[in-house]
């Protein structure tokens, strides 16, 4: 029995292409993140629109909560940053 997969060992463009899908599909997925004080926390949302300003990728949850993409760590379960919780 082989371990299911538990990172994306996607480039992160192609993890903001899986984020696209998700807005199209408007599928509830649980998000991992570091909020500004550094804490992990986690959100059980859609992903309203994934968009870039002023050369930074953010996501924006269907609450209305916007984090920049390189505080995700994790989309369902799957690992897409490199640090550890």
């Amino acid at each position: 029995m082989t371990a299911p997969n538990t990172s994306f060992s996607a480039a992160p463009g192609e993890v903001l292409e899986k984020l696209r899908e998700y807005v199209s599909s408007a599928q509830l997925l649980e998000v991992v993140y570091r909020d500004g004080a550094g804490q992990v926390c986690m959100a059980h949302d859609v992903v309203r629109d994934v968009f870039s300003r002023a050369g930074q990728d953010f996501v924006l949850l269907g609450r209305g909560v916007m984090l920049p993409f390189d505080r995700v760590l994790m989309l369902d379960g799957q690992r897409i940053s490199g640090e550890a919780g």
